[in-house]
């Protein structure tokens, strides 16, 4: 686990590591997430980055909203 400080202007570094393999780039959005004592960044995604991930799902199984129960 990389560790990294927070500056005065609360600042922190993301380790070239992390960068690389999540591709991050300068300018890139990240979403900030606090549960308990834990902060997370989440790289946000283009909607375009989406497209073909479910390919090949069967989707027969699906329940529809209203099976759903309340």
């Amino acid at each position: 686990m990389d560790k990294v400080t927070v500056s005065s202007k609360y600042q922190v570094v993301i380790p070239k590591e992390a960068r690389r393999k999540l591709k991050v780039r300068p300018g890139q959005k990240l979403g900030v997430f606090v549960k308990g004592s834990s902060i997370s960044l989440v790289c946000e995604r283009a909607l375009e980055s989406l497209r073909g991930i479910m390919r090949g799902v069967e989707l027969a199984d699906l329940r529809e909203k209203k099976e759903r129960p309340l």
